[in-house]
């Protein structure tokens, strides 16, 4: 038997077990109820990650003019 996954509706703030809403209206999938809770969060570190990491890729070729 799968484990289950766990969904964050983006639009009800609401976490879903399974793909009940529309696929654009849901994050995920996360492994417990309690990390898909915490999406908003886990979400907004991501992109702070990976605009620090676009914004060093852009810089690679040395001093700022």
């Amino acid at each position: 038997m799968n484990a289950a996954e766990y969904w964050y509706n983006l639009e009800t703030g609401v976490v879903e077990e399974g793909m009940v809403s529309p696929g654009y209206d849901r994050a995920g999938p996360f492994a417990t109820r309690e990390e898909a809770a915490r999406a908003p969060e886990i979400i907004e570190q991501r992109s702070k990650q990976w605009a620090a990491e676009d914004a060093a890729d852009d810089d690679w070729g040395g001093a700022k003019q």
